[in-house]
């Protein structure tokens, strides 16, 4: 693998993603137990799983992320702010918010780097990192490199392709604009439709430092690299 960490192992890229609204507490609680023994970089819990993902995560190697005005991204600015505070407080290690791409849609640049440097403000205070949602289906190869862009600029650790709720979720295309763009300014993380080894494989080799798997497909993903 060509990525900075070739020799670290693919559960260590890893963000896995309990995200179902539909899930039951049981099976969040069973999700995030796997993660932490699979090892996992993180588990990307909602926000109302932060107290029960912080619990359980204490003292292993699977850090806590949440996710933040999602799967949309449509909340006003002081909102966005409001609630980064608040699952701060929660003891969040990672923050996953998503971008109001109807406003890159629009041109309306400003604005949306304005909301993203308002998470990133406060998130950084307290050294948690920020990944942003882009939702790279909806936008433009043009728009995709004004979208890193701006998240340069208001300092985020990584952009981030997709929700996973909306299109066809992560494309070698969509990341290999984002990394061309990022040129190691910021990381890059792979979302959405990654449901096997070889994607994962293929992603992390192009440079891809997380991703993001839903927690139903990250079991075979392992039990294939063993294999492999």
């Amino acid at each position: 693998m060509q990525n900075e960490g070739k020799n670290m192992k693919l559960s260590r890229y890893i963000d896995a993603s309990p995200l179902s609204p539909s899930m039951r507490i049981d099976e969040v609680h069973a999700a995030i137990e796997t993660a932490i023994a699979q090892e996992c970089c993180s588990v990307c819990v909602q926000p109302s799983d932060i107290p029960l993902a912080v619990k359980l995560c204490r003292a292993t190697q699977t850090r806590v992320c949440t996710v933040l005005d999602f799967p949309h991204g449509r909340a006003p600015r002081s909102i966005k702010e409001m609630q980064a505070r608040y699952y701060i407080e929660y003891g969040v290690d990672e923050i996953d918010m998503v971008m109001n791409y109807g406003l890159a849609r629009s041109a309306r640049w400003h604005e949306a780097e304005e909301e993203i440097r308002a998470v990133v403000d406060a998130a950084h205070a307290r050294n948690v990192l920020v990944k942003v949602i882009f939702e790279a289906g909806q936008l433009c190869p043009e728009e995709i490199v004004r979208a890193t862009e701006i998240c340069i600029s208001a300092q985020a650790d990584f952009v981030k392709t997709a929700t996973g709720f909306f299109g066809a979720g992560a494309t070698e295309e969509q990341l290999r604009v984002m990394l061309d763009t990022a040129q190691g300014r910021c990381k890059v993380k792979a979302s959405g439709g990654i449901r096997d080894y070889q994607t994962a494989k293929k992603f992390v080799e192009m440079g891809v430092a997380r991703l993001g798997i839903g927690s139903s497909s990250v079991a075979t993903i392992l039990a294939e690299e063993s294999v492999s």
